[in-house]
C-alpha cells in the first residue's frame, strides 16, 4: 500500500494541513464580507462609506445597496453628507450609477454621480458631481468617518434635459 511507504510524521502534517486548510474554507464561506472588505477587494478605500453602515447588499453584477442608521454627514477635505439609503454599481476602482452621497463645495451641495481612483499611486481619487470631476487625497478616505446627524441639505445639480441648475432634496428625509 502507498501509505506504508512514506513516514509517520509526513502522514501527520498531511493530514494537519489537509484539516486546517478545510477548517479556514469552511469559516471564509460561513463568514460574509463587510462592505469595507468588498471596496479594498475593488481597488476602493474603505472610508468610502462612514461607520454604521447597518446592512448591505451586493448582487452579480456589482449593484449594491447600502443602509444607515439614518442620514448624516461626514467631514473629509469638504463635508459629504449620506442619505440613509446608498446606491450604485461596483466595478474594479470604480463605483457607478451612484445615488445617496452629496459633496459640499463652498456653500453649495452637489449630488456624486461617480467615484473612481485612476491610479492608486497618484494618491487622488475623483468624484463625479455633474458639473466638474473633484479630486481629493486617497488617504483621506483610508477609514471610515464618524458620520454626525444633519439636516438634509438644499442639492444643486444639473438637468440634462434643459441643462439648467436643479434644486432638490434628497430622497430620505431625517425625522
Amino acid at each position: 500500500m502507498i501509505i506504508e511507504q512514506f513516514p509517520p510524521s509526513i502522514l501527520l502534517l498531511t493530514l494537519f494541513i489537509i484539516s486546517i486548510s478545510t477548517q479556514i474554507w469552511v469559516t471564509y464561506s460561513q463568514d460574509s464580507p463587510t462592505i469595507y472588505e468588498i471596496l479594498k477587494l475593488n481597488g476602493l478605500p474603505i472610508g468610502l462609506f462612514p461607520k454604521g453602515v447597518t446592512n448591505f447588499s451586493v448582487d452579480d453584477s456589482g449593484r449594491f445597496q447600502v443602509f444607515l442608521d439614518e442620514a448624516c454627514n461626514a467631514k473629509f477635505e469638504e463635508e459629504l453628507h449620506y442619505d440613509q439609503s446608498i446606491s450604485g454599481t461596483l466595478t474594479f476602482s470604480r463605483v457607478k450609477d451612484l445615488s445617496g452621497i452629496s459633496a459640499k463645495d463652498l456653500f453649495l451641495w452637489f449630488l456624486v454621480k461617480e467615484i473612481w481612483v485612476d491610479i492608486p499611486s497618484s494618491g487622488l481619487i475623483y468624484f463625479d458631481v455633474g458639473v466638474v470631476s473633484k479630486q481629493f487625497s486617497l488617504a483621506s478616505f483610508e477609514t471610515p468617518r464618524i458620520c454626525s446627524t444633519s439636516s438634509v441639505p438644499k442639492i444643486l445639480s444639473r438637468n440634462p434635459e434643459h441643462d439648467e441648475p436643479n434644486h432638490q432634496e434628497p430622497s430620505t428625509a431625517i425625522s
